[in-house]
């Protein structure tokens, strides 16, 4: 349970910029991009780029493959599902029997 709320809290704070959050966005429509790509979409450096980059890299949300000299950038496969059950939690109206991710409780409580 706490590795689950670590891991979703780990993504949610990688997309916690607005840059950070265009990149995946932008991912998510066009699927592969190369880092290059980036700098003239959201106007900034090619190190402020890197550097969102690398944040969104190491907490899992992109994943790199080199083709020739660039870098291209993907959404990792699980990032969609994990932000959809994320949202599917939040949207969803909570009875005594689930527990703060959504899920049902092993044992309901007594009344």
């Amino acid at each position: 349970m706490q590795e689950d709320l670590d891991t979703v809290a780990g993504v949610l704070r990688a997309l916690g910029h607005p840059t950070r959050l265009g990149i995946v966005r932008r991912l998510a429509v066009e699927g592969e991009i190369c880092a290059c790509d980036f700098t003239e979409h959201f106007g900034v450096s090619q190190p402020t780029i890197s550097g969102h980059l690398k944040t969104l890299r190491s907490s899992g949300v992109v994943r790199t493959r080199r083709r020739g000299t660039q870098v291209c950038y993907s959404l990792a496969p699980s990032v969609a599902g994990l932000l959809g059950e994320v949202a599917e939690t939040l949207v969803a109206v909570p009875d005594e029997n689930t527990d703060v991710m959504g899920r049902l409780d092993a044992a309901p409580n007594a009344a």
